[in-house]
């Protein structure tokens, strides 16, 4: 388990660290340059799980062989879907990375939430149920790789 203490805010115990596949770590449904890289790293550290709709029917090639956990999920009542599996998995020792209006739930679950603002944007609902905003999914992902960045974001 990844621990991080950050004085004033909160001891972090991650476990798992759930990603949303379209606008997080796809555009378009392609995964982004990099992302394969970056989840071979994360994955060394924790149990790494894309929930998604699908949207482009890309998500699970894009993400053949890669050491995460896929999820499609129905189209309809995704953010309660997304919601869900972060409870399921244990909200406290759960991170969760999404851009769209369907991720604000999980990113309020989730012990951290990590909103991005890549070329799909980002809605304001999701905004103001993050922890953290990063521009884009490799600055996300570098957080973990890289703790002491997340602990000057987020000390109090």
């Amino acid at each position: 388990m990844w621990t991080l203490s950050i004085p004033g805010w909160k001891q972090l115990k991650i476990k798992h660290v759930v990603f949303d596949y379209n606008g997080t770590l796809s555009v378009d449904g392609k995964l982004l340059p990099g992302i394969a890289e970056k989840l071979t790293l994360l994955a060394k550290l924790f149990t790494l799980h894309v929930v998604t709709a699908d949207t482009f029917g890309l998500a699970a090639q894009e993400l053949k062989g890669l050491p995460c956990l896929l999820t499609i999920l129905p189209k309809e009542n995704q953010a309660e879907a997304k919601w869900e599996y972060v409870k399921k998995l244990g909200s406290e020792q759960t991170a969760a990375v999404g851009n769209g209006r369907n991720d604000r739930l999980m990113l309020a679950e989730a012990v951290l939430g990590i909103v991005l603002l890549q070329a799909e944007g980002a809605a304001v609902a999701t905004f103001n149920n993050a922890d953290v905003v990063c521009k884009q999914a490799s600055d996300a992902m570098d957080l973990f790789l890289h703790p002491q960045r997340m602990t000057a974001t987020l000390r109090g």
